[in-house]
């Protein structure tokens, strides 16, 4: 088949500008209710996306006046929406630092086989003394330890997911047979960070494991995205960041000895559509005028560890700026945000607008053909496998991409026009079932 774009619905509240819920339209309330995010969910699947997304974090983000705060567990909603939908790909953010691996791959062990095989796993590691303190500590751990137990997680989730051989359950009634034992691999895994001992109390899934998504663009993000990724969502400003990104994640991938077709590139968009280009400006104008830039200010300088009252809202940033390399966080969102200020020569009262609708994902406002072009041109150029969609209102941005978007980009055959016969995520993404690791490959015929 002809290369394809990969679509993922990043579905956040009332939509990803921060001003979203303050329009008339919107729900305030949206962000814990069930029937919302079903709604969402079909319409996206109209639209014959891959998956969708739900970031999450363990704790509470912003502060309550700034927009719509908590959230609903992302594997509790999605295993909702596995019933209400019947292609698409249902991802959730879910952290190793403060997670354990039995439990976590239980989980999308459980989603994977409620969903027919469409669950994703966005693998994080949390930046933020917030989350931190949560779970016992004074400090978020370092950036390069954050990883290191991250790469250690996942090596025995891969163990547990693959305890079971895809034909341990023998179901013999006539024998009295139900399972064999000899199929089952105990993980007796001992670790830095971890020991776990038995095997995963699921049986392997239809997928064999979750799809594994992954988002850091510092330097250990990409080597961890090297190694495991299959998807990674990403934050680019502009298509020679993004070609450049692209190009040195697929090389490290081959050096890595895997293919690099087996890892997709979905850098972050923000559709901003009208039926000419005076509108979608019009629309973007809209939720500019309802920013408190009270809020951004206060957003910007945690971002950037600075104290509370340093930045001055018509003046540049601070010339004195930390490097990336001291930084503990999110490396890759604080040097995107930093150089965009510095290239642009943006004050901070601009740089609040520009980060409002995105913080820091690329913000396009435009008409259908022209948003279209633009993720054609990304995708030929070597810059993107396809995009992840970030509606800056829901639901109404998500029904506009899909009703007037899509099917300019199916006409120029970019995308699918139905979903087809491939039904888990990994086909979607075309992706091959991982073989298990505890089984011999069979011997080749002669």
């Amino acid at each position: 088949m002809p290369r394809q774009l990969h679509l993922n619905a990043f579905l956040m509240n009332t939509g990803h500008h921060e001003a979203s819920w303050r329009l008339p339209e919107s729900d305030p309330y949206a962000h814990v209710d069930l029937a919302h995010y079903v709604h969402l969910a079909r319409i996206a699947e109209r639209g014959t996306f891959d998956s969708l997304f739900l970031a999450d974090g363990p704790q509470l983000w912003n502060n309550l006046a700034q927009r719509p705060a908590g959230a609903l567990e992302p594997l509790t909603l999605l295993t909702a929406l596995a019933t209400a939908t019947e292609h698409i790909g249902l991802i959730a953010t879910a952290s190793t630092s403060y997670n354990s691996p039995y439990n976590l791959a239980r989980k999308f062990a459980s989603l994977d086989i409620i969903s027919g095989g469409r669950a994703g796993w966005n693998i994080v590691t949390t930046a933020g003394a917030e989350a931190a303190r949560n779970f016992g500590l004074d400090a978020e751990p370092a950036h390069a330890e954050r990883y290191a137990r991250a790469a250690e997680f996942l090596d025995v989730a891969l163990k547990l997911w693959d305890s079971w051989e895809d034909d341990a359950i023998v179901a013999d009634k006539a024998a009295g047979v139900w399972g064999d034992d000899a199929k089952i691999h105990p993980p007796r895994h001992r670790g830095t960070y971890f020991s776990v001992e038995g095997a995963l109390n699921v049986p392997r899934t239809p997928q064999g494991y979750p799809l594994l998504v992954q988002a850091g663009s510092s330097e250990d993000g990409k080597r961890f995205a090297a190694r495991y990724a299959e998807a990674v969502f990403t934050a680019q400003q502009t298509i020679e960041d993004a070609r450049a990104f692209y190009a040195d994640l697929k090389s490290r991938t081959a050096v890595a000895g895997r293919d690099p077709d087996h890892i997709k590139v979905l850098p972050g968009i923000v559709p901003v559509i009208g039926s000419t280009e005076a509108e979608a400006r019009a629309h973007e104008q809209v939720l500019e005028d309802h920013i408190v830039y009270a809020h951004g200010v206060d957003r910007l300088e945690r971002l950037l560890q600075l104290q509370p009252g340093t930045l001055e809202l018509d003046a540049p940033l601070p010339a004195d700026l930390p490097s990336e390399e001291a930084v503990e966080g999110a490396k890759s969102r604080y040097s995107l945000v930093v150089e965009l200020a510095r290239r642009e020569r943006l004050t901070v009262r601009q740089l609040v607008r520009r980060l409002g609708g995105g913080r820091g994902h690329l913000t396009f406002a435009g008409t259908p053909e022209q948003v279209a072009d633009a993720i054609e041109t990304w995708f030929t150029q070597g810059a993107a496998d396809g995009f992840n969609i970030m509606p800056p209102v829901l639901p109404s941005g998500l029904d506009a991409f899909v009703d007037q978007v899509v099917p300019i980009l199916r006409a120029r055959g970019l995308l699918r026009t139905e979903y087809g016969p491939r039904r888990t995520l990994r086909e979607r993404y075309g992706l091959p079932r991982p073989a298990n690791q505890y089984v011999s490959p069979a011997p080749a015929l002669v």
